[in-house]
């Protein structure tokens, strides 16, 4: 089985503090995730117009949608402070652009791969300018149909071609819901997307509270892993909610890591634990 690469989505749970996003590194590092993930907007972009003056209260305080999510938003400063305390953590680190003005200022970095969220999967200038970078692309698939999927993965497809990018892209499938209900995560559908998309690496992001069907999604074939994390899911924010606890991150690291020992080849044989009970036992 294949090392599965696991990646903590801190996204904007740092709550627009580059100590909280510190801490979640740490934390990331300690469980043995593979990378970390932030999230990267322009909200003059990003934000619809009819939204930007909308109140909203954050941290107590009251100020606009607009304001809000300039709150919430990391600049040059604390990226080069990630970049660099993610160097010194031995973890690699990535963000999701959701415009091609983070998308530019993201490939100024030295990151393994750009994601893309499943937001962004109709956005088919974002989707050619991530395989343009020549990083490996991620994106998910959550609340999209199949045909939706199907034009997004002609695209990348297509800019793979154009560009030269000769890195697999990867595939995860995803419920946009958060928090996701269980009967609604069709994991199933990890199959359907490896038989569909075999050039494609397969994954998957999770956004249901739980941490056993996340694990599942690996035996059937996930081999990216995507979970959102928090310090303390009572913290202000629309994503803590379905956030890891540090506890329950290392529980599903573990848990993973568990599961690709014991996964095996399959050959049904004598194990050399096995040998000397047989001896004892049977003569």
């Amino acid at each position: 089985m294949k090392k599965t690469y696991i990646i903590g989505e801190i996204g904007i749970n740092h709550q627009g503090d580059i100590n909280i996003a510190k801490k979640l590194i740490d934390i990331a590092a300690a469980a043995g995730c593979d990378a970390v993930k932030f999230q990267k907007r322009n909200p003059d972009v990003c934000v619809p117009e009819e939204q930007k003056s909308k109140p909203r209260s954050w941290g107590g305080e009251d100020m606009t949608y607009l304001e809000y999510k300039y709150k919430v938003e990391f600049g040059k400063e604390e990226y080069d402070v990630i970049d660099a305390y993610c160097k010194e953590k031995g973890i690699a680190w990535s963000a999701s652009p959701w415009d091609m003005d983070s998308l530019a200022f993201l490939a100024g970095y030295d990151i393994p791969f750009i994601k893309l969220p499943s937001a962004m999967l109709t956005h088919d200038e974002l989707l050619y300018g991530c395989v343009a970078t020549g990083k490996q692309v991620i994106f998910s698939t959550g609340m999209s149909t199949e045909e939706e999927i199907d034009h997004a993965v002609h695209i990348l497809r297509s800019a793979k071609k154009t560009t030269g990018n000769t890195n697999t892209i990867g595939l995860l499938h995803c419920n946009s819901s958060y928090p996701a209900p269980v009967s609604e995560l069709n994991l199933s559908a990890i199959k359907t997307l490896q038989e569909k998309y075999s050039d494609f690496e397969i994954g998957y992001s999770g956004h249901e509270m739980l941490l056993g069907t996340t694990v599942a999604s690996v035996l059937l074939g996930a081999t990216i892993l995507e979970r959102h994390i928090t310090l303390d899911r009572t913290m202000e924010g629309s994503d803590h909610a379905c956030s890891v606890t540090p506890h329950g991150l290392f529980k599903l690291v573990s848990g993973v890591r568990e599961l690709e020992l014991a996964y095996g080849d399959g050959v049904i044989e004598v194990t050399e634990s096995e040998k000397p009970v047989r001896e004892k036992l049977r003569g």
